[in-house]
């Protein structure tokens, strides 16, 4: 209430002075302008002229002499209030200043804002915005005591506290009393604090087996001498610390000063890695994790090892930043090559053997509207169930797939005629024994049922997807191949190891198939030898090509929508296809035309957007050169670098081509 009250003194002062000061002027105008009104009258033009000229000299001069009374009385009532301050508590120890919130009006400063402002003679006159301009009191009026926003004044920065007073006066005029406080030193050493804080980094060479495959030892010790040399080059310039911890792996700390040029810089040793090249023609790569805003340099370093994981968990040549909220990619524009090993493969069939084994129930879950890949490794899984004699059920919805012919055909066959089940179904039927195992997805907004996700502890994942940010965890077996064709060979080669050829039934090694061809487009993209060998293993098992091929068949009226679509499209970049749809369709027909788009010479890339509600559909494919993996992702999409897709939700067609071709245009320049 001091500064209220200051603020009351000095308005009446202000009101006392100026009833005594300024003499009532007003009525000898008024005479004057009658004396030039009646001698107009009386035809006396240049006496009318002269006292005219007269009163408006006098009228000048009379202003004149009140603004330099005002600034008098102004300057009086600013020594009254500081006097008023002194004989109160004495002077603040803090620049303070006294305002009117509705116009931001200087009512009254202490010595030390007007030393620091320069504005002690002209502060009456002054509006706050400039003594301090861009600076703002809305916070005020919200309530907060402290603004948001620092002020820099002859390069020192203040923070802002302040409160309101509201004025009983007849107005009810609201006050704001703000107080700086310099912490200029307190902001140096945070700011120093911040930039020395350690980045723990993690430089993995991917491909180090196949680089030193069949090289002699002096192959190998020249082949490393390259690779170290690259390596130290690259960090010399941010002043850390490397050491090798592995012969492929790297310890590197530096740092956060050091962080924004990497970022900047795109993390140059990606490329430069390339240009180490093995005796058979095979580039090096490297992954790097870095580890940010870590508690202590061992979370950092868990940081890391999770950024090294989720580097590699989607095809590695590329740097990931883990802070402790989020995933920050960069690179990862190579097409992946094949790094697979089947030890792995033979140690996740065995681990999830046993764990079926010990199970009560088990339930298989792919994606939402579930394509034949996804039933199809479902289905897969289900032969493993039944060779340890366990109960299980796929999670499915029976109306909106895109897989309801290899459906009818599976519930035809007794062993599965009750397998399928809804997600509300699955729920009833769960306890603390069941398991879920996650077929062809790793992010859990895009599974089938997510609060099932959410109601059983133990969780299996078997995906081919580049791994997305928001991944399922935690799982107690991952297999995770982005290197993969489909979610459908993962599941193959577990079968391999797991059973005989007679465990397998003709209709599971038919909807293996299906998954594989429709994920490779029978063989066309994506395919690697391993992928061969399993449809050679499933071929042998029972199933039939020419079964499969009808599987993926489309009536005439589908054919005919498909290439609507198609016939829609448009060019952009000279080899990016894209067709933007006003009216539904199916994800089927919207994945076939994406497929058949880059049957077009000169297409590396096709992009098929479509409306169902509020929300907007992708379906993205590539032939490799394009990663459409990348350029989805910023839109909450994922998939690989040939095959991707996207939900938006609460656009429109327009709005997401928009951001679609945005994304697309961010890929080419980066």
């Amino acid at each position: 209430m001091a500064y209220y009250a200051v603020y009351k003194e000095a308005e009446m002062v202000r009101t006392k002075l100026n009833r005594l000061l300024r003499p009532g002027m007003g009525m000898y105008f008024v005479v004057m302008a009658l004396f030039c009104a009646a001698a107009l009258l009386a035809g006396e033009y240049w006496l009318t002229a002269v006292e005219s000229v007269v009163t408006l000299l006098v009228f000048l001069i009379y202003m004149l002499s009140r603004k330099r009374r005002d600034r008098k009385i102004q300057e009086y009532i600013q020594s009254a209030s500081n006097t008023l301050e002194a004989l109160g508590k004495g002077e603040s120890p803090f620049p303070a200043v006294l305002v009117r919130l509705g116009d931001g009006g200087i009512i009254w400063t202490n010595s030390r804002f007007s030393d620091l402002t320069g504005i002690a003679d002209t502060m009456m006159e002054q509006q706050l915005e400039e003594v301090l301009p861009g600076f703002s009191t809305d916070w005020l009026a919200t309530g907060k005591t402290e603004s948001p926003h620092d002020v820099t004044l002859d390069g020192r920065r203040y923070r802002v506290y302040g409160t309101t007073i509201r004025a009983e006066d007849t107005r009810g005029t609201m006050l704001g009393v703000l107080y700086l406080s310099d912490l200029t030193e307190l902001y140096q050493v945070r700011d120093e604090y911040i930039r020395s804080r350690p980045v723990v980094s993690i430089i993995l060479i991917d491909n180090y087996e196949e680089l030193t495959k069949n090289l002699t030892e002096s192959g190998i010790s020249t082949l490393n001498a390259k690779l170290n040399d690259t390596i130290t080059k690259w960090t010399e310039g941010y002043h850390g610390l490397l050491r090798k911890l592995e012969r492929n792996r790297f310890l590197f700390i530096f740092e956060k000063r050091d962080l924004a040029h990497a970022t900047e810089d795109k993390f140059s040793l990606l490329e430069s890695i390339h240009e180490i090249v093995s005796p058979t023609g095979l580039s090096a790569s490297i992954s790097i994790g870095l580890g940010v805003d870590g508690a202590n340099f061992d979370e950092s370093y868990n940081f890391a090892a999770l950024g090294i994981e989720m580097a590699l968990s989607r095809g590695g040549d590329q740097a990931v930043i883990k802070d402790r909220f989020n995933f920050t990619f960069y690179g990862g524009r190579s097409q992946e090559a094949d790094y697979r090993s089947k030890v792995r493969s033979r140690v996740t069939s065995n681990s999830m053997m046993e764990l079926i084994g010990q199970s009560g129930h088990v339930f298989i879950m792919g994606h939402k509207n579930a394509d034949l890949d996804a039933v199809g490794a479902a289905m897969g899984i289900g032969c493993l169930c039944r060779k340890k004699g366990k109960r299980c059920n796929i999670v499915i919805d029976l109306e909106n797939n895109a897989s309801k012919k290899l459906i009818e055909e599976i519930r035809a066959v007794p062993e599965y005629k009750d397998i399928f089940i809804s997600g509300q179904d699955a729920m009833l039927m769960c306890d603390n024994r069941s398991i879920l195992i996650v077929v062809d997805t790793n992010r859990p907004d895009q599974v089938e049922y997510k609060p099932l996700l959410e109601a059983i502890s133990k969780i299996c994942v078997v995906d081919h997807h580049r791994r997305a940010a928001d991944y399922i965890n935690p799982v107690v077996v991952n297999l995770h191949e982005p290197y993969a064709s489909s979610a459908s060979e993962l599941v193959t080669e577990l079968i391999l190891y797991a059973t005989e050829k007679n465990d397998v039934l003709p209709i599971e090694a038919k909807s293996l198939l299906a998954g594989i061809c429709l994920d490779t487009k029978f063989f066309n993209v994506r395919t690697g030898e391993r992928t061969f060998e399993a449809a050679a293993a499933l071929r042998r098992m029972g199933a039939d090509t020419t079964d499969v091929k009808m599987l993926l068949q489309n009536d005439f009226q589908d054919t005919m929508a498909r290439y609507q679509i198609i016939k829609s499209s448009r060019l952009y970049r000279q080899e990016i296809a894209i067709a933007a749809l006003n009216n539904a369709t199916t994800r089927v027909l919207a994945a076939q035309a994406a497929d058949e788009l880059l049957n077009i010479s000169g297409i590396n890339a096709s992009f098929v957007l479509y409306p169902d509600g509020d929300t907007v559909y992708v379906s993205a494919r590539s032939v490799g050169t394009v990663n459409v993996q990348m350029i989805l992702e910023p839109l909450g999409g994922g998939g690989n670098t040939a095959t991707a897709g996207a939900q938006m939700k609460n656009t429109t067609v327009k709005d997401a081509l928009d951001k679609l071709v945005a994304s697309i245009d961010k890929f080419y320049e980066e």
